[in-house]
């Protein structure tokens, strides 16, 4: 039986990085000190390796997942700017990948999720490149985008205010390696 995480606990995993250097800066400026920062080490959540919580992807081990995240860019392009692919801290989770870099919000990759549960038989899906898309907002400025003609489920999440550069490059590594297959809805 495979769960699917809940919109608060997606929104959790990938939210609280984002929340964490909110709230850091806001102390720095309430502070006041007029003392330089200092450098950033390396568990800082925008430089160093990415720490992500394992959520259950029960396909993540698949050859799809596998074929994709051979095919994924090394960077991506948000907002006009290309974004490096960042290192996960250990252990990361199985067939996940991010970009990122400390002028730029983590975007998180997932290949393997479970069905998402706002895919409904009325859920509006958008299509990128001839890949079906579902958007599900969450809590914590993020937006994730679900791949959901395909194989496996694959879990796309950034900010809110990213630009649309990332989902159309997985969407062009989507095509070229997993052909499309019928969107099946949760019923509801």
């Amino acid at each position: 039986m495979s769960v699917t995480p809940s919109k608060p606990v997606l929104a959790v995993a990938i939210g609280l990085p984002a929340l964490l250097a909110v709230v850091v800066a806001a102390f720095g400026v309430i502070g006041g000190s007029a003392a330089a920062p200092p450098p950033p080490s390396a568990g800082d959540d925008r430089t160093g390796p990415l720490a992500l919580v394992t959520i259950d992807a029960p396909d993540a081990g698949s050859k799809a997942c596998d074929d994709l995240l051979k095919a994924l860019p090394t960077q991506v392009t948000d907002a006009g700017q290309q974004v490096p692919r960042r290192e996960l801290a250990k252990p990361a989770p199985p067939a996940t990948v991010a970009w990122g870099d400390a002028q730029h919000e983590p975007i998180v990759l997932r290949c393997g999720m479970g069905r998402p549960p706002e895919l409904t038989q009325t859920a509006q899906l958008g299509a990128v490149n001839a890949v079906q898309w579902l958007d599900v907002v969450g809590d914590a400025g993020t937006l994730t985008h679900y791949v959901v003609d395909r194989s496996v489920y694959i879990a796309l999440t950034e900010s809110k205010d990213a630009g649309t550069g990332p989902v159309q490059e997985v969407s062009a590594a989507v095509k070229k390696v997993l052909p499309p297959q019928a969107v099946a809805a949760n019923p509801g």
